[in-house]
């Protein structure tokens, strides 16, 4: 059911009010009950697009949630703005009609229409003129609006302030002072409109007057009388002078025009000319200082008003006299190239100087530029020889660029000059020249035949023929080889090539020297010094030579079943014709019957029992050793060892009690020993260390220990231990090798590189002294 409205309930409020102001008490107001507020719906229609109060429900309190500008709301020249709302609430419905004046408070300053105002007036104009000024506007009412203006001080301008018929307010500019556009000529002026607010507002707007230009000033020139030298000889059309006079007024009344006056002589007229608009003065004719030596000239200047007024000047000009004649050069018997060893003194050119002038202006200086290899001498007045003065060196300079500069002493002074372009020709006085001394290359073995080793180009700062370069392999035989069959050297651009294959296991190194000869007469030559060395590869596959059988790689040995743990049971020892690095063996087992039963020891390959046999042990045991060096990729090689047991300790042979095994002891040699061992001398000492050993070798008698030679290097071992015995204490390299077997004793000898080695078997009952071709089986490997 609809209830009936109830009447209007105005309130009056002022714009601009702060967020979360409470406008009135509604509840208070309207006689409602807050809890029927905040148990009802209650809705606030505003007639305006925008939503600006908001009811409190606990309170019944209308307040602002947007602040309201009265300028936006209403029409600026409304004198009243009032804001309607509904206050709907349902169940029942009730409706409330509130209306909400806005109040104007003075929140806008005044503004005006254009933010600068520009005036022309006339420095002709009498004081008491009047001139319109724009009014400022102010969106505020009442009080609140424009109320009066002021002008910023200044001695020509005041204001006159009118009210108009809707009470706005404008005001007129009056000159009260004449104005002089030559003592000013633009006045900036403030003008300021102030509000009836409290506070008062205000605003601004420049004025700027113009003052017009009347003809009221005559041109004035800077001087009365002017006074100028001028050269004979100068040229028609030369600037002699730029007259300038000065008017102050503007426009048509400032623009001058420049003439000469009628008592100025025609023949002065004849000889200048005067530019009627720049007031330029210029040479019209000939100015001889033979004919004339002074003159003088009338000159006047008059403006462009309508009442033209004028100013008039005197020019006086001064003929000088000047040296208008260049001195000359004349240049014979020109070598245009010289040699680059020409003797000091060498004639390059005859040089003859002369100026038409006299007096000092026909006085000559002669130079050449500085710093040159060059001397001028004087044969007679103004004849001069050039001459080589320094030793000349076409890498240093190829080429000069001789300049030849005279200037005689007139005022101002006149010169000419001219240049001489001499070619300095090469001769072979430099010999080739290498980046390096000493080249070292290494090379690694096994390379193909013809491959490139390096690049040895030497450099010659010579020309043509005597730049060209020839390379040769300095001739040296190493064994009876001619370096020439092992290296070849491009001749014409120093590239080392290989003709042949090296093996690192022959020869390590090669030393040689190489020459590079220019083709001039005679040739320069220089050498270098040439270092090959030969760097190793992993070429070699380990050879095991214990324990070592002739019929294949299967050994086979007996041990009786009583022997304690740690007992050495076999020993294998393997060798590899590599370098240190490449050669370093290590051990390991493949294959194992029994792996709690033995243990190997990857450095020296000692096979060594880890515990007692006992019955469930096999009588039979089989295992498979590796041998395997250090290079990269590894190569390797495996021995089969069967090994069988029996219950009774099988009889040695009475002649190896308390025998010593000769073995020789080396020290731990690294890359740099091997690298300084020469191919001769290792062969020299292999051919000593053997006789040696054979000569101090003795048939071992039974119980009884063999005379040892004190020359000899090879140590005494123990003999207890009846297995493969290491002769070196390099466990990774070996030159010579005597270890002793059950069957015998066995000798390893390293021949010459790649020829492998020579592995002898020698009877057990025999001694190393007895070993010949028919006593030992040998294998070759």
């Amino acid at each position: 059911m609809w209830s009936v409205a109830w009447a209007v309930t105005r309130y009056s409020i002022p714009e601009e009010m702060e967020r979360g102001s409470v406008v009135a008490n509604l509840a208070a107001d309207l006689g409602l009950n807050t809890a029927v507020l905040a148990e009802r719906e209650v809705k606030l229609d505003i007639i305006h697009s925008k939503k600006y109060l908001e009811i409190n429900r606990e309170t019944g309190e209308l307040y602002i949630v947007e602040r309201i500008d009265r300028e936006s709301l209403c029409s600026k020249t409304a004198m009243t703005c009032v804001l309607k709302l509904d206050v709907i609430i349902k169940n029942p419905l009730r409706i409330f009609n509130i209306e909400l004046e806005i109040t104007d408070i003075n929140d806008n300053a005044p503004q005006f229409r254009r933010d600068s105002i520009e005036l022309d007036i006339s420095e002709s104009a009498s004081p008491g003129e009047r001139f319109s000024l724009t009014n400022a506007v102010d969106p505020d009412i009442g009080t609140n609006s424009v109320k009066t203006y002021h002008i910023s001080n200044n001695e020509n301008f005041n204001l006159d302030i009118q009210t108009g018929s809707d009470g706005s307010k404008y005001a007129n500019l009056v000159l009260k002072k004449a104005l002089d556009r030559e003592e000013k000529n633009v006045h900036n002026l403030i003008l300021t409109a102030v509000d009836g607010g409290v506070p008062p507002r205000s605003g601004t707007a420049s004025i700027t007057v113009r003052v017009l230009d009347v003809n009221d000033n005559a041109p004035e020139f800077d001087r009365k009388t002017y006074s100028i030298n001028v050269a004979e000889n100068t040229p028609i059309g030369s600037l002699v002078m730029r007259l300038n006079a000065t008017d102050l007024d503007e426009g048509s009344n400032a623009e001058l025009s420049y003439s000469f006056m009628l008592y100025t002589s025609e023949k002065v007229q004849d000889m200048f000319e005067l530019n009627s608009n720049t007031g330029e003065l210029k040479v019209k004719g000939v100015v001889d200082f033979e004919e004339i030596m002074k003159l003088e000239m009338h000159i006047q200047a008059h403006d462009k008003g309508q009442n033209q007024l004028s100013g008039q000047c005197t020019v006086i000009v001064v003929v000088t006299d000047v040296n208008d004649n260049h001195p000359a050069i004349s240049i014979t018997s020109l070598k245009r190239a010289v040699k680059e060893n020409v003797p000091v003194g060498t004639l390059i050119a005859l040089i003859s100087i002369s100026d038409r002038d006299s007096g000092a202006n026909g006085i000559i200086d002669i130079t050449i530029n500085e710093d040159l290899p060059f001397v001028l001498n004087e044969s007679s007045k103004n004849d001069f020889a050039l001459v080589v003065s320094e030793s000349l060196d076409r890498e240093k300079i190829p080429e000069y660029e001789i300049a030849i500069i005279v200037t005689d002493k007139g005022t101002p002074p006149l010169s000419d000059n001219d240049t001489i372009s001499l070619e300095i020709l090469d001769i072979n006085d430099n010999a080739p020249l290498f980046p390096k001394s000493f080249y070292t290359i290494p090379v690694m073995e096994n390379n193909g035949p013809g491959s490139l080793l390096s690049s040895l180009a030497a450099f010659d700062p010579d020309l043509h023929e005597n730049q060209y370069l020839v390379y040769f392999i300095i001739e040296k035989e190493i064994v009876n080889t001619s370096m020439s069959m092992l290296f070849s050297i491009n001749p014409e651009n120093g590239d080392l090539y290989a003709l042949k294959t090296f093996d690192y296991e022959r020869e390590k190194e090669f030393l040689f020297h190489i020459e590079a000869r220019d083709s001039g007469v005679p040739p320069l030559s220089s050498n270098v010094t040439v270092h090959i060395i030969i760097v190793d590869q992993n070429d070699n596959t380990p050879v095991i030579v214990s324990p070592w059988s002739a019929h294949g790689s299967v050994v086979e040995e007996v041990i009786p079943r009583s022997i304690d743990k740690g007992h050495l049971v076999s020993k294998v020892i393997a060798i590899d014709g590599d370098s240190v690095h490449n050669s370093r063996i290590t051990y390991q087992f493949l294959q194992l019957t029994d792996a709690t039963l033995f243990s190997l020891d990857q450095y020296n390959g000692e096979i060594r029992t880890m515990r007692m046999f006992s019955y469930r042990d096999a009588r039979h045991q089989r295992m498979v050793v590796l041998a395997k060096d250090n290079g990269d990729p590894a190569l390797s090689a495996t021995v089969t060892i069967k090994l069988s047991t029996v219950e009774q300790a099988v009889k040695v042979y009475s002649d190896t009690m308390e025998v010593p095994l000769e073995y020789d002891i080396f020290s731990d040699l690294n890359l740099y020993l091997v690298i300084s061992l020469g191919a001769v001398s290792f062969l020299l000492l292999m051919t000593i260390l053997v006789t040696i050993v054979l000569k101090c070798q003795k048939p071992k008698p039974t119980k009884a220990a063999p005379p040892v030679c004190r020359n000899s290097i090879i140590s005494q071992r123990n003999s207890t231990i009846a297995d493969s015995t290491l002769i070196s204490s390099d466990a990774y390299w070996y030159s010579l090798f005597l270890a002793e077997t059950r069957k015998g004793k066995v000798v390893v000898r390293q021949p010459v590189p790649k020829a492998g080695y020579i592995i002898s078997s020698i009877p057990r009952s025999t001694g190393l002294t007895e070993t010949s071709e028919s006593a030992a089986s040998t294998l070759q490997v």
